[in-house]
This record gives C-alpha cells, structure tokens and sequence, in this order.
C-alpha cells in the first residue's frame, strides 16, 4: 500500500485534514458515520483509478471542533461547500456513505454546477414513520459496530487506537465524531433531504448494503425516483451499512464504473 498525502486546509478558523493519493480524474469522498479515524483499504481501492481527495468533515476525525459553531442545517452545507471548495473539489465526481452521502447530495442539489457526477452509499437525511431509519445514537455502544458493518469486527479495527495515538484524545475524538454527526441530523436523521432532491441533476449511483441495518432499503427507491438526474441503483451482497467497508473492492468498482 503506497502512501498518502496529508493536506491541511482552514475552514470557518478550524484546521482540516485533507487526504489525497492517486492519479487520475478527481474524486471527492466523504466518508460515513463514525468518519476515517484512519486510512481504510476502500481509499486505495478508489485510488487506483483516480486522484482521490478525502475531506474531514466538522467535528469528525481530522475535522477538529468546528462542528461546535454550526449550530443549523444550512450552516453544515455551507462549512461542507467551503471543505470541498478548499480540497479543489469544485466541478468534480464526488461520492460520500452514510451521512456523508446525505451532505454531498444536498451540495449536489443546492450547487449543481460543482458536481459532475454522484455516487451515494446508503444517505441519510430521510425518514418515513412506518418504516423508520434505526437511530444509531439511541444504541448501546457495544451494538454499534454490527449495525454499521456485516462484519462488526471491521468496524471495532477501524476505531481502535493505534499504536503511538495519544491514549487521551483519540476515545475524544470518537465521541466527538458521534456528536457532530447528530448536529447534522437529530432528531431521527432526518433533514427532509426528500424535498430537496429533484434539485440534484447529476447522474447518479445509489449502493446500499444488502444487510443494511441503519437505513431501510426501501428508502433507495424514494432517492432514485426523487432526483431529476439519470439514477442507478445496486444492492451490494453481503454488505452492511457502511457498504465501502464490508466489500471495498466491489463498492469502489461499482463507482469505478459508473464514473467511467
């Protein structure tokens, strides 16, 4: 595995971690529930096709505390605009999974002009009473890692802390990442994304995990027939929530292919 590059960029006063390796055609990616305490084999999956560029979002690992200060909706699609505009992201494919999904779809709804093509990993931001999303910060701790992946064991990998990591901030940092992802979509994830996405004109791909336990399957179909832009929906076998985790290889070829 080559390495990546670390930039880092400033938005709203707050240091940004920014991820980049590859060559190729620009690809933005951010990441799902939990963000990327560290670099996961999906990012080098995507990068061997294209110049992959991670943003941190606020609050979430290398994102800092800057969730602390958006306080409404549209402050978080503002901070997330200005991220991807300072990664060099503006015009160009991007993909997101789970709550990052939800954030680049509203970017591509509310700027179409700097979304070139979509890629969406089981989005939040919908909620429908009769078949309602599992509220992930209403959970025991310890029943987290197997609603966000098939494998649970992934997920307990991904944020354990590494060797050398301060032994102090990095459970903060966890934490933190939770509570910025539930500034974004409290109560219940949902923002009502659904009136919003006849905006979104990008052609676009809708992966969701065949073991989803967080969003409801159904809830593809009210995306795919919601936005105005030719849309492509595949079920990924044996895949949970955070579908790009489970089966890296074949969710990045799945975008891989669909970008073209």
């Amino acid at each position: 595995m080559s390495e990546f590059e670390t930039l880092t960029v400033d938005v709203n006063g707050f240091p940004t971690r920014i991820w980049r390796k590859g060559s190729g055609p620009l690809l933005g990616f951010l990441a799902g529930y939990g963000g990327l305490p560290r670099w996961m084999p999906f990012l080098d999956e995507l990068a061997k096709t294209r110049t992959l560029i991670v943003p941190s979002l606020p609050g979430f690992p290398g994102g800092d505390r800057g969730h602390a200060i958006l306080d409404t909706h549209l402050d978080w699609l503002l901070a997330v605009r200005d991220t991807l505009d300072k990664a060099g992201l503006a015009g160009a494919d991007l993909a997101g999974s789970s709550v990052g999904a939800s954030l680049a779809a509203e970017v591509a709804a509310l700027w179409p002009d700097t979304v070139r093509k979509l890629a969406l990993i089981a989005p939040f931001g919908l909620f429908d009473e009769k078949n309602p999303p599992t509220d992930p910060w209403a959970q025991r701790g310890d029943a987290v890692p197997g609603l966000m992946c098939a494998d649970p064991e992934i997920w307990k990998a991904m944020k354990a802390m590494p060797e050398g990591a301060n032994s102090i901030e990095w459970p903060i940092e966890q934490v933190r990442a939770n509570e910025a992802a539930a500034r974004i979509f409290w109560p219940l994830g949902n923002t009502r994304i659904e009136k919003r996405l006849r905006l979104i004109k990008a052609p676009t791909l809708l992966l969701w995990g065949e073991q989803d336990k967080i969003m409801p399957r159904a809830y593809a179909e009210i995306f795919a027939t919601g936005i105005t832009g030719p849309t492509t929906t595949k079920i990924v076998a044996g895949a949970g929530h955070l579908a790009e985790h489970d089966k890296p290889a074949e969710v990045a070829a799945e975008i891989a292919a669909f970008l073209g």
